[in-house]
């Protein structure tokens, strides 16, 4: 993929180098010249000095065949005009912006923009570990469903997977082995120290540890 990167700080450096050391194309803007010190002597794509929304400057990053535009500033509002000159003038299929006010996500959205908002992901990630360590409810937007991680003790070893799942509120996706990761067959046969990752509705949470004997 073609990917423009506007903001080399932390998260957009670690981004970059993320996404070039996978091969995809990178461009990195950022203001600050010596921001791109971050991205190291192993990052083999390519820097421009200036702002994410100076369209010249954009043209001049080939933001016209971008498959994805990530904004990863400082600042709400220069993410905000980026983000919306790359989907609104340059039609980049993809285009992702992070925000830092919790309660101007709302604008992003709005707008159709896909929007990461860390202060809401942090404070979600704690609450998270604080009340059901092995339970993340983030990882899906409509809060609705939540991704759990279940070890099989002795209650669960030697049951099936079509025996541990229930319709509609608890599904395994994957099980973590010792020997590697398998996505089940509804026959598959969970062993001692197995790790089960599945889906499951929030609303269904206490019955599902129940059931599991959690």
């Amino acid at each position: 993929m073609y990917i423009i990167i506007v903001g080399c700080g932390r998260v957009g450096s670690q981004l970059a180098r993320l996404l070039s050391s996978e091969g995809h194309n990178v461009v990195v803007i950022d203001k600050n010249p010596a921001a791109f010190e971050r991205l190291g002597a192993a990052f083999n794509g390519l820097t421009l000095t200036g702002g994410g929304f100076d369209l010249d400057l954009l043209r001049q990053a080939g933001i016209e065949k971008a498959d994805a535009f990530c904004t990863v500033t400082d600042g709400d509002n220069t993410n905000l005009v980026s983000a919306q000159v790359a989907k609104k003038i340059f039609k980049v299929p993809k285009v992702i912006a992070r925000v830092y006010d919790p309660q101007r996500a709302h604008i992003y959205t709005a707008l159709g923009l896909d929007i990461i908002s860390g202060t809401i992901l942090f404070a979600a990630m704690i609450r998270d570990k604080i009340i059901e360590s092995r339970f993340s409810s983030y990882l899906i937007e409509t809060k609705e469903l939540g991704v759990i991680e279940v070890e099989v003790k002795k209650e669960l070893i030697g049951k099936a997977i079509k025996d541990v799942n229930v319709p509609s509120e608890f599904l395994v996706v994957a099980i973590r082995r010792l020997d590697g990761v398998i996505i089940p067959e509804p026959a598959t046969v969970l062993k001692s120290k197995d790790v089960l990752m599945a889906v499951v509705k929030v609303g269904s949470l206490a019955k599902i540890k129940d059931k599991l004997g959690l």
